[in-house]
């Protein structure tokens, strides 16, 4: 009996250090995998200033996908350079798209082809705009900006005067932003007011590139943690197979 005990004892602990060996590989292959995912795809930045406000303020570290300036659609909130606004990051979002009427603000709402504009990411009880937008056709090729704090953004209003009427061309955009990771507030609600005017941009992949480093973190950390409970199990079962029968 004492050698099939030995052997039994002996394949379980062979079999816990193997499933052990490929949790920790397998949670390695998630987390360095989704690690180095993220990294292509997003790049981070801290927000200056509160022009974004309330959903984006000053000091906040946000998560923005690298994407093409031909893929930005309505409602996006977007980080771009522009050498007539200061030539540095900035963020604002997208109100109206080349060939685009936008105007505001009718009834204390943005016009944008002459749909008015649902905008629930404004502060409550502030208007869509404050020193009014004359009717402008966005030149092809430009994005609109407005900043969501429109009493205090510089955005497109403040360059009318500039060519193309205060739109920025789509080369000019560096990512679209996703999320807000530090404070911890989670992915950006989609801007739906903007739906009537065509489809919106799709999120980038975000939640499951997350997913794949938490499920490695756990997968790493479980497997870790059988190990040496295993090792613990199998030193103590060696210790009581070494001690003389009349030790009890």
């Amino acid at each position: 009996m004492s050698g099939t005990t030995r052997r039994t004892d002996e394949g379980r602990g062979r079999l816990g250090s193997v499933l052990s060996g490929l949790a920790v590989a397998l949670g390695c292959v998630l987390f360095l995998g989704g690690a180095a995912w993220g990294a292509l795809v997003y790049r981070p930045y801290t927000v200056p200033t509160d022009s974004m406000a309330p959903g984006i303020v000053a000091g906040d570290r946000i998560l923005a996908e690298r994407v093409d300036g031909a893929e930005v659609r309505r409602g996006d909130v977007v980080v771009f350079r522009q050498r007539s606004w200061g030539d540095m990051p900035m963020v604002k979002r997208v109100v109206a798209v080349g060939g685009d009427t936008v105007a505001c603000c009718t009834d204390g709402r943005l016009t944008v082809n002459g749909e008015q504009i649902e905008e629930p990411y404004l502060r409550e009880g502030q208007a869509a705009g404050t020193t009014g937008i004359p009717e402008i056709t966005v030149p092809e090729g430009r994005l609109f900006l407005l900043g969501d704090e429109r009493s205090g953004s510089l955005d497109s209003t403040a360059h009318l005067t500039e060519a193309g009427s205060g739109a920025v061309p789509r080369a000019s955009v560096d990512a679209r932003v996703d999320a807000v990771v530090w404070p911890l507030d989670g992915m950006l609600a989609r801007p739906t007011g903007f739906k009537v005017l065509g489809p919106l941009s799709t999120p980038g992949p975000l939640r499951p590139v997350t997913a794949a480093v938490v499920a490695g973190a756990v997968l790493i950390l479980l497997g870790a943690a059988y190990g040496l409970v295993a090792q613990r199990l199998g030193g103590r079962n060696r210790t009581a197979r070494t001690e003389p029968a009349d030790a009890r």
